[in-house]
């Protein structure tokens, strides 16, 4: 049963993920990033991580998208340009896809063995957040913080 429950969410995942950058009206690529945001979440449910998966739901799904929805409405995008593609572009986007590739050909290839994943509990969550990554979090906080006063700071001198 949970090999259905998880085709069913990578399918909703990839079909929302290119919705985000295949849609041309903002508003709803930040909508269809948050169903793949739930897909997401509903991944970790899957892996035996209900913690992980409501703390998903409640910082990206909650907090994140409203902060990209107020961002984009105070920026008032209401004609996006049109993209003029260049020659650069291409050879970008074929190192992307060449990376893409390769990265996906080694997971497949690669030989799987027994693999411990450690300690899931909220006591080893929260000791690793606080001690090991507590200086990556606190960065993408500021990252978020000033991201949010760069934009006020534009929206304001229109």
């Amino acid at each position: 049963m949970s090999i259905t429950f998880f085709w069913i969410f990578s399918v909703i995942a990839v079909i929302s993920a290119l919705s985000v950058i295949l849609t041309r009206n903002p508003i709803y690529s930040v909508l269809s990033l948050i169903v793949c945001f739930f897909c997401i979440a509903g991944h970790y449910l899957l892996m035996g991580a209900p913690f992980l998966s409501a703390v998903h739901i409640i910082v990206y799904a909650g907090a994140i998208m409203v902060l990209f929805l107020f961002v984009i409405m105070l920026m008032n995008l209401k004609d996006v340009p049109e993209f003029v593609s260049q020659w650069w572009h291409y050879i970008l986007a074929g190192v992307a896809v060449s990376a893409l590739v390769f990265g996906v050909s080694c997971q497949l290839f690669q030989s799987y063995g027994p693999r411990v994943i450690g300690d899931m509990s909220l006591k080893a969550l929260s000791h690793a957040l606080f001690t090991t990554y507590a200086v990556p979090f606190e960065l993408s906080a500021i990252l978020f913080l000033s991201a949010v006063i760069g934009v006020v700071y534009l929206g304001k001198t229109e």
